[in-house]
């Protein structure tokens, strides 16, 4: 079986991290990742029946989503069983009866029923985008929408050496409180820097006959939000 190197960089920068990773994307994002998920939120369309939440992680973006519409039937898709298990039992105790998971990678995953929305958080930047949005145009509504988003790297002169440092901090400091994050501190930072996922995700999100495609740079243009609505 082929492994795909984002398969490979997100086992080897998540394993032995799932009972942190909520507190650590809270403090690394300085609170920001609860806002980019309510703004992610927000981009869904009124009244879904079903949504795919892909790369689900802990749930986090997916229990926001089964909160917000709760007659709307939620699948989470996780590549990482470690993860998934934590996402399971938080789901248990919120008594959540709308979610679902599934363990698998997000590429590989294609359910049969139309949904009207599938979104991501912190995904685009390991996955193979030809085949993820293939198979996204598959599985959404006439109409649906697409919502993807992650980091990138900042523009400007000033901000990016404000960035540097930053890592420079979480590589010293955060690696000495959270020794199980030291490999993505130490290559977090080389990935975003190289990473061409915006533009990418846009060339097949035209090749896949998607339209309406936006581009939204949150927080300094630390991380984006890209939307796009299935043809009809």
């Amino acid at each position: 079986m082929r492994i795909y190197p984002g398969v490979d960089l997100a086992h080897r920068f998540f394993s032995g991290t799932g009972t942190s990773y909520d507190q650590i994307v809270h403090l690394c994002t300085f609170g920001f990742d609860l806002w980019w998920k309510k703004k992610i939120v927000q981009k869904i369309p009124p009244n879904p029946c079903r949504i795919i939440d892909q790369a689900c992680g802990t749930g986090i973006l997916t229990f926001k989503i089964a909160r917000t519409f709760p007659c709307c039937h939620v699948v989470g898709v996780e590549l990482r069983e470690e993860y998934l298990g934590i996402a399971r039992q938080k789901a248990a105790t919120l008594n959540l009866a709308n979610v679902e998971f599934i363990l698998g990678r997000a590429e590989d995953i294609v359910l049969d029923e139309p949904f009207d929305c599938i979104t991501s958080s912190y995904l685009a930047k390991y996955a193979e985008l030809e085949v993820l949005l293939r198979n996204a145009a598959k599985m959404l509504r006439p109409g649906g929408v697409l919502v993807m988003h992650d980091f990138i790297y900042p523009s400007g002169r000033f901000f990016p050496e404000v960035w540097h440092f930053y890592f420079k901090v979480l590589q010293a400091l955060g690696t000495w409180k959270y020794p199980e994050w030291q490999t993505a501190f130490e290559e977090l930072p080389a990935v975003l820097r190289t990473t061409l996922w915006v533009r990418q995700l846009m060339s097949a999100l035209e090749q896949n006959a998607f339209s309406h495609i936006r581009v939204e740079r949150l927080t300094f243009a630390t991380s984006a939000v890209v939307t796009a609505i299935k043809a009809s």
